[in-house]
């Protein structure tokens, strides 16, 4: 009966391989230019042929198989045929450290390991490997060489929609990383909503740069395109140079980008040669867009529309959209809920509180996932009163439109004033200099905290001269006391700014 009424993620390639199977649903391009290209119907039978060399290792259904490699075409069949068989996808950032690697294998309990073999010595590394690593390709016995031809077999297992289908792990900027459950209803309901959300269609050409480790690049573009029978261009590394390139080249239609890409591209010197006209479509999300940067952008591209993609991982992890037509009125905001989320704006007794107001926005949603893997307390205090809480600080006007002022343990008290440091950084991205800034909070004996810039520079400029930058535009008790420069920011591979560490290297710096 579940395959009747029910559907699973892998269902969405089947489907579009049964509606257009001699359309090129993937082109992939590796570090090194080879290219390897899948029509729906080869992608289709790879997975299965991928699901059942899977099952062969003595897997059964729920047990979790971790994905640790860079974007290529066998991590995305990897997925979808942990979906196929029933199995549990656990994705993992490649540029973790072993102490963390090893922290997520043993957390998520997987026993097995798809892994890019650049990557293998990694594994070897942590305490209690997985007891069996796989190579995901560039190997004789690795999963794409075993899915890329052969009888397609019969699978004796079925995947019902309310089934686990990923551990998608939160990032960690603040707190150990949490495994958030999601079942193949959740997705679905949260690629519908995508592709309604963000005008998908199936001649997009759409382009895939960030890490299919994250849920943005996954879960917002590339399986929902999949399901709409879009053919995508799936490149390993997002070198910016290169991006333009392709853009221009392949005409592309669609693209995604974090902000820090998105900075350095338009940064980048080949920017205002490229033909971009094919581009129709300027998705940003996965953190938040600095404001100047965004007007330089649509300045820039003035015929592009541009789409803010905001929420976490724990739905799915799209939450609200700014649509293009909808940014010259409101610029700053992350939009209005998608198809299938629920939102209110609550203050910390939980009541909602009126338009206009500072509050965390919750959420009711089939997008959601059922909770944190082995973490029933987080799961408690995450989905208490019957919302799920995420720890967004935002307001949200009279017509339901979402304005994120920052992640609530980023907002600086300073001298029991609450600063958002996102209004600082949008001040100082304002001078030409800056290339980029973050904005964090430091103890201070006086005013419980002080606020603090670290900058990236474009050109020369002292700190004396930023902060009366910022004095000229803010009220006095929002100046940062101190600007530092650094020559990068420290983030994660998806692009998002990591305060954790600004702040354990600012605390460092003061300790005597």
């Amino acid at each position: 009966m579940a395959g009747v009424r029910g559907s699973a993620v892998d269902d969405l390639v089947r489907r579009s391989a049964a509606r257009v199977p001699g359309r090129v649903a993937l082109r992939f391009v590796d570090a090194a230019g080879r290219e390897r290209a899948w029509t729906y119907a080869e992608l289709d039978a790879a997975v299965t042929r991928a699901a059942g060399a899977l099952l062969a290792e003595g897997v059964g259904k729920g047990d979790r198989v971790a994905a640790y490699g860079r974007n290529s075409d066998a991590y995305l069949i990897g997925f979808l045929a942990c979906a196929r068989a029933g199995l549990v996808h656990v994705p993992i950032n490649y540029n973790l450290t072993s102490a963390e690697l090893g922290y997520l294998l043993a957390q998520s309990g997987s026993s097995v390991a798809l892994v890019d073999p650049g990557l293998a010595d990694r594994i070897d590394e942590v305490d209690s490997p997985p007891s069996r690593v796989i190579p995901l390709r560039d190997a004789p016995d690795s999963l794409l060489r075993r899915c890329s031809d052969g009888p397609v077999p019969q699978l004796d297992v079925e995947a019902a929609d309310d089934d686990l289908v990923q551990l998608l792990y939160t990032s960690g900027t603040t707190s150990q990383p949490k495994g958030a459950m999601m079942t193949h209803r959740a997705l679905l309901h949260e690629y519908v909503s995508c592709a309604v959300g963000l005008d998908f269609r199936d001649d997009d050409e759409p382009l895939h740069v960030m890490p299919l480790y994250h849920s943005a690049q996954l879960h917002v573009f590339l399986v929902p395109h999949l399901m709409i029978g879009s053919t995508n261009h799936l490149v390993e590394v997002p070198e910016p140079g290169d991006v333009l390139r392709r853009i221009e080249a392949e005409r592309i239609g669609s693209f995604f980008a974090a902000p820090t890409l998105w900075v350095a591209l338009a940064n980048h010197a080949d920017f205002p040669d490229r033909d971009l006209g094919s581009l129709r479509k300027a998705y940003y999300g996965a953190s938040i867009m600095p404001g100047p940067v965004l007007r330089r952008l649509r300045e820039a591209l003035p015929e592009l529309g541009f789409y803010n993609c905001f929420g976490q991982s724990e739905i799915g992890p799209l939450a609200t959209v700014l649509r293009p037509e909808e940014h010259d009125a409101r610029p700053d905001s992350a939009g209005r809920p998608v198809l299938f989320v629920e939102a209110r704006v609550v203050d910390e007794r939980g009541e909602e509180v009126e338009p206009g107001q500072l509050g965390e926005i919750v959420y009711r949603s089939p997008q959601l996932c059922t909770g944190y893997w082995d973490k029933p307390e987080e799961t408690a205090a995450a989905f208490r009163s019957g919302w799920f809480h995420s720890g967004d600080l935002v307001r949200r006007d009279d017509e339901g439109y979402v304005h994120v002022v920052d992640r609530i343990k980023d907002v600086i008290n300073t001298g029991g004033v609450l600063v958002a440091s996102r209004e600082v950084e949008d001040a100082l991205y304002t001078h030409p200099a800056v290339a980029e800034v973050a904005v964090v909070a430091v103890p201070d004996p006086k005013w419980i905290e002080t606020i603090v810039a670290v900058a990236v520079r474009k050109s020369d400029v002292d700190e004396a001269e930023l902060v009366e930058h910022a004095r000229a535009r803010l009220a006095g008790f929002k100046v940062p006391k101190r600007i530092h420069f650094v020559d990068d920011l420290p983030r994660n591979s998806s692009g998002k700014l990591l305060k954790r560490v600004l702040r354990e290297q600012l605390a460092e710096r003061d300790r005597p």
